[in-house]
């Protein structure tokens, strides 16, 4: 599995524990920015991690800034992204289990780094389930067109 990862300034101590998560998982990332704590702007990170992930560069995307709801709005205009914005472990593993979620987002005002490492644990390791969820799926996708 490969991985986007992406923040803004309000995000940037979450996805440093999230990055050192995934080389303890051994996965592959790939972290677009941002690395600073100055400004910017949440959709300059969130659109290159929906990119990444729709065209099927990477496996899954990884988002956090200040709440998630900013990059979750921004990633999710892209055909082709489920993104979820997830604070608890059981959404985090229904999300992937019936809605194929295919970028994590989390705010790091709203999450400590702990919970966050195991929201996105869990995440990182439940698969879809297919099945009645697949055909639902489907719909999603055809709103698309």
């Amino acid at each position: 599995m490969k991985v986007a990862i992406g923040s803004d300034h309000g995000g940037i101590n979450i996805k440093a524990e999230i990055k050192n998560l995934m080389d303890e998982l051994n996965i592959q990332y790939e972290d677009v920015g941002c690395a600073c704590d100055e400004s910017v702007d949440y959709p300059d990170y969130a659109l290159p991690v929906a990119k990444k992930v729709a065209s099927g560069e990477v496996d899954r995307g990884i988002l956090i800034c200040g709440t998630g709801i900013g990059m979750s709005i921004a990633a999710n205009k892209i055909s082709g992204i489920r993104c979820a914005l997830v604070h608890d472990t059981f959404s985090a593993k229904a999300t992937r289990e019936h809605n194929d979620s295919n970028i994590l987002a989390m705010g790091e005002r709203v999450i400590g780094p702990g919970l966050a490492r195991e929201v996105a644990k869990v995440w990182l390791q439940t698969e879809f389930e297919g099945g009645r969820h697949a055909r639902r799926v489907e719909k999603i996708t055809l709103l698309e067109k």
